[in-house]
Protein backbone atom coordinates (compact mmCIF):
# COMPACT_ATOMS: atom_id res chain seq x y z
CA UNK A 1 0.00 0.00 0.00
CA UNK A 2 1.37 3.40 -1.01
CA UNK A 3 1.75 5.91 1.81
CA UNK A 4 2.17 9.42 0.41
CA UNK A 5 3.20 12.27 2.69
CA UNK A 6 2.10 15.74 1.65
CA UNK A 7 4.24 18.30 3.39
CA UNK A 8 2.95 21.63 4.55
CA UNK A 9 4.60 24.55 6.36
CA UNK A 10 2.87 23.26 9.51
CA UNK A 11 4.62 19.86 9.26
CA UNK A 12 8.00 20.77 7.76
CA UNK A 13 10.57 23.09 9.34
CA UNK A 14 13.57 23.92 7.16
CA UNK A 15 15.60 24.72 10.27
CA UNK A 16 15.18 21.04 11.18
CA UNK A 17 14.76 19.56 7.70
CA UNK A 18 16.73 16.35 8.28
CA UNK A 19 14.82 15.62 11.50
CA UNK A 20 11.48 16.20 9.82
CA UNK A 21 12.36 14.11 6.75
CA UNK A 22 13.48 11.28 9.01
CA UNK A 23 10.07 11.40 10.74
CA UNK A 24 8.27 11.32 7.38
CA UNK A 25 10.45 8.46 6.11
CA UNK A 26 9.38 6.22 8.98
CA UNK A 27 5.79 6.15 7.67
CA UNK A 28 5.84 7.35 4.04
CA UNK A 29 6.89 5.58 0.86
CA UNK A 30 6.51 8.78 -1.21
CA UNK A 31 6.72 12.46 -0.32
CA UNK A 32 5.82 15.77 -1.95
CA UNK A 33 7.05 19.23 -1.07
CA UNK A 34 4.06 21.58 -1.00
CA UNK A 35 4.15 25.21 0.01
CA UNK A 36 1.32 27.18 -1.56
CA UNK A 37 3.11 30.48 -0.85
CA UNK A 38 6.31 29.69 -2.82
CA UNK A 39 7.45 26.18 -3.69
CA UNK A 40 10.50 27.54 -5.51
CA UNK A 41 12.01 29.02 -2.35
CA UNK A 42 13.06 25.69 -0.77
CA UNK A 43 12.20 23.16 -3.48
CA UNK A 44 15.73 22.21 -4.55
CA UNK A 45 16.92 22.00 -0.93
CA UNK A 46 13.97 19.78 -0.06
CA UNK A 47 14.55 17.42 -2.99
CA UNK A 48 18.26 17.10 -2.30
CA UNK A 49 17.69 16.40 1.40
CA UNK A 50 14.79 13.98 0.79
CA UNK A 51 16.80 11.92 -1.74
CA UNK A 52 19.08 10.85 1.14
CA UNK A 53 16.14 8.97 2.67
CA UNK A 54 14.45 5.82 1.41
CA UNK A 55 11.45 7.38 -0.39
CA UNK A 56 10.37 5.61 -3.59
CA UNK A 57 9.51 9.00 -5.11
CA UNK A 58 10.28 12.61 -4.16
CA UNK A 59 7.93 15.11 -5.78
CA UNK A 60 7.31 18.84 -5.87
CA UNK A 61 3.88 20.40 -5.98
CA UNK A 62 2.55 22.61 -8.73
CA UNK A 63 5.09 23.31 -11.47
CA UNK A 64 6.63 20.65 -13.72
CA UNK A 65 9.53 22.91 -14.76
CA UNK A 66 10.47 23.67 -11.15
CA UNK A 67 10.21 19.98 -10.24
CA UNK A 68 12.48 19.02 -13.15
CA UNK A 69 15.01 21.77 -12.35
CA UNK A 70 15.14 20.71 -8.69
CA UNK A 71 15.83 17.08 -9.61
CA UNK A 72 12.53 15.75 -8.28
CA UNK A 73 11.23 12.39 -9.47
CA UNK A 74 7.92 13.96 -10.27
CA UNK A 75 5.31 16.61 -9.82
CA UNK A 76 1.97 16.77 -8.02
CA UNK A 77 -0.58 18.83 -9.94
CA UNK A 78 -3.82 20.29 -8.62
CA UNK A 79 -7.10 19.47 -10.34
CA UNK A 80 -6.92 22.94 -11.92
CA UNK A 81 -3.69 22.00 -13.71
CA UNK A 82 -4.68 18.77 -15.45
CA UNK A 83 -3.60 20.41 -18.71
CA UNK A 84 0.02 20.32 -17.43
CA UNK A 85 0.10 16.49 -17.32
CA UNK A 86 1.32 16.23 -20.92
CA UNK A 87 4.10 18.78 -20.31
CA UNK A 88 5.24 16.93 -17.18
CA UNK A 89 5.27 13.58 -18.95
CA UNK A 90 7.33 15.11 -21.80
CA UNK A 91 9.88 16.05 -19.11
CA UNK A 92 9.92 12.37 -17.96
CA UNK A 93 8.37 13.23 -14.61
CA UNK A 94 6.19 10.94 -12.53
CA UNK A 95 2.81 12.69 -12.30
CA UNK A 96 0.35 12.63 -9.41
CA UNK A 97 -2.81 14.72 -9.72
CA UNK A 98 -5.42 15.79 -7.20
CA UNK A 99 -8.97 14.85 -8.18
CA UNK A 100 -12.37 15.33 -6.61
CA UNK A 101 -14.72 13.84 -9.23
CA UNK A 102 -14.81 10.81 -11.48
CA UNK A 103 -14.61 13.12 -14.51
CA UNK A 104 -11.34 14.66 -13.26
CA UNK A 105 -10.00 11.21 -12.50
CA UNK A 106 -10.84 9.86 -15.96
CA UNK A 107 -9.35 12.96 -17.62
CA UNK A 108 -6.15 12.61 -15.58
CA UNK A 109 -5.88 8.97 -16.62
CA UNK A 110 -6.52 9.78 -20.30
CA UNK A 111 -3.83 12.49 -20.25
CA UNK A 112 -1.25 10.06 -18.85
CA UNK A 113 -1.11 10.74 -15.11
CA UNK A 114 0.70 7.99 -13.23
CA UNK A 115 -1.41 8.26 -10.08
CA UNK A 116 -4.17 10.38 -8.57
CA UNK A 117 -5.43 11.38 -5.18
CA UNK A 118 -9.20 11.42 -4.66
CA UNK A 119 -10.66 13.57 -1.91
CA UNK A 120 -11.95 14.35 0.61
CA UNK A 121 -12.75 10.86 1.86
CA UNK A 122 -13.26 11.81 5.52
CA UNK A 123 -14.05 15.08 7.29
CA UNK A 124 -11.14 17.50 6.94
CA UNK A 125 -10.82 21.21 7.67
CA UNK A 126 -11.85 23.59 4.87
CA UNK A 127 -12.38 20.89 2.22
CA UNK A 128 -16.15 20.61 2.04
CA UNK A 129 -18.31 17.58 2.67
CA UNK A 130 -16.49 14.24 2.61
CA UNK A 131 -17.32 11.94 -0.31
CA UNK A 132 -16.91 8.80 1.78
CA UNK A 133 -15.75 5.25 1.20
CA UNK A 134 -18.57 4.29 -1.18
CA UNK A 135 -17.50 7.03 -3.61
CA UNK A 136 -13.88 5.89 -3.27
CA UNK A 137 -14.93 2.32 -4.10
CA UNK A 138 -16.89 3.55 -7.10
CA UNK A 139 -14.10 5.64 -8.65
CA UNK A 140 -11.36 3.08 -8.10
CA UNK A 141 -13.39 0.54 -10.04
CA UNK A 142 -13.68 2.91 -13.04
CA UNK A 143 -10.00 3.67 -13.70
CA UNK A 144 -6.81 1.66 -14.01
CA UNK A 145 -4.32 4.14 -12.54
CA UNK A 146 -3.57 3.90 -8.82
CA UNK A 147 -5.92 6.04 -6.72
CA UNK A 148 -4.80 7.31 -3.32
CA UNK A 149 -7.42 8.19 -0.74
CA UNK A 150 -6.94 11.70 0.67
CA UNK A 151 -8.72 13.81 3.23
CA UNK A 152 -9.05 13.39 6.97
CA UNK A 153 -6.94 10.24 7.15
CA UNK A 154 -5.49 10.10 10.65
CA UNK A 155 -5.73 6.49 11.84
CA UNK A 156 -4.70 2.97 10.85
CA UNK A 157 -8.40 2.03 10.83
CA UNK A 158 -9.13 4.68 8.20
CA UNK A 159 -6.17 3.53 6.11
CA UNK A 160 -7.44 -0.08 6.22
CA UNK A 161 -10.95 1.04 5.29
CA UNK A 162 -9.56 2.94 2.27
CA UNK A 163 -7.60 -0.11 1.17
CA UNK A 164 -10.71 -2.30 1.48
CA UNK A 165 -12.51 0.29 -0.68
CA UNK A 166 -10.07 -0.18 -3.55
CA UNK A 167 -7.51 2.54 -2.90
CA UNK A 168 -3.93 1.70 -3.88
CA UNK A 169 -2.79 3.76 -0.94
CA UNK A 170 -3.42 6.96 0.93
CA UNK A 171 -2.11 10.49 1.11
CA UNK A 172 -2.19 12.76 4.11
CA UNK A 173 -0.74 15.86 5.70
CA UNK A 174 -1.74 15.41 9.33
CA UNK A 175 -1.11 11.65 9.58
CA UNK A 176 2.59 12.22 8.86
CA UNK A 177 2.86 15.51 10.72
CA UNK A 178 3.11 14.09 14.22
Amino acid sequence: MISYAITDPSTLDFKHLERDLKRFSQKASMIVYRDKSDVSKHGADFVQAAKVFDFEKVLMHGDPSLAKAAGADGVHLSSLKLDKITDAKAMHLFVVVSTHTIDELKKAEALGADMATFSPIFETPNKGAPVGLAALRSVTSQVTIPVLALGGILTEEQISACERSGASGFASIRYFGE
